[in-house]
């Protein structure tokens, strides 16, 4: 059975996305963009979802980004590659990308437009844009500034440093580092936790945080949600769980 290049898993409330070219990077071709935006595409549509994971398989890298052989045939463009960042950035519940091994060009960006990110202590990340003589799409550069910095955002693309594990949880890249033996224990036990989560309440906070960022936030929106939250029975739920000191039991309603 020929394997799939972006694999989707669900498993209750959690959707797992695996990068699956180990022999190259996981890089991604055209047609492997392709298969990840139909996977996004369920995921959205799926309000059962609470979590999205984001990996790659193997040991040694969890992404290259964009494959640069495409990008000599014509196939890719930043422009396409930018449809699947906007998109990873803009799922609606909280998106977790654990970083099984290196990262390199555009897989750093599909990193940070996750909500959180853990690597593992052997992680190395490069972004070359510089050094082949690309400029990122704007989009990318705005991401880079908003969550980085303007000046990590200048070395990790105008200098095309390359960053160790430290330097990058120092940077604010990672929020964990970890062994390669723990990767998949720690990374599961931070899904579950988020799973666990009063889902109405994550993608309201969620939503209106990234308003706040963008500077457009609507004032209205931020009070709608914030009262059907207020009004919920996951609301009513969470207050009784605590009150009978217990896990709480979310429905998302």
């Amino acid at each position: 059975m020929i394997q799939q290049s972006v694999i989707l898993e669900r498993s209750e409330h959690i959707a797992r996305i695996t990068l699956n070219r180990p022999d190259q990077h996981n890089s991604l071709a055209g047609e492997d963009i392709a298969l990840f935006h139909s996977h996004l595409e369920q995921i959205e549509s799926d309000d059962a979802i609470r979590v999205t994971v984001i990996t790659g398989s193997g040991d040694r890298t969890f992404c290259a980004g964009a494959s640069l052989k495409e990008f000599r045939s014509g196939n890719m463009s930043g422009d396409l590659f930018t449809t699947l960042t906007d998109r990873i950035a803009a799922l609606p519940m909280p998106s977790l990308c654990l970083l099984n091994g290196n990262v390199f060009g555009g897989g750093a960006e599909i990193a940070l437009c996750c909500d959180y990110r853990i690597g593992v202590d052997s992680i190395r990340m490069k972004v070359p844009a510089a050094a082949i003589g690309l400029c990122y799409p704007l989009n990318g550069l705005q991401r880079y500034v908003d969550k980085l910095g303007l000046s990590t955002a200048k070395r990790i693309l105008v200098a095309a440093e390359t960053l160790d594990a430290q330097s990058m949880l120092q940077c604010g890249f990672l929020h964990r580092i970890v062994s390669a033996e723990e990767l998949d224990t720690i990374g599961a036990e931070f899904t579950d936790h988020l799973a666990g989560l009063a889902p109405m309440a994550t993608r309201a906070m969620k939503k209106v945080l990234h308003a706040i960022a963008s500077g457009h936030c609507d004032e209205q929106q931020a009070r709608c949600l914030h009262d059907a939250c207020a009004n919920s029975a996951d609301l009513q739920e969470g207050l009784a769980a605590q009150r009978e000191r217990r896990a709480p039991a979310f429905k998302g309603v």
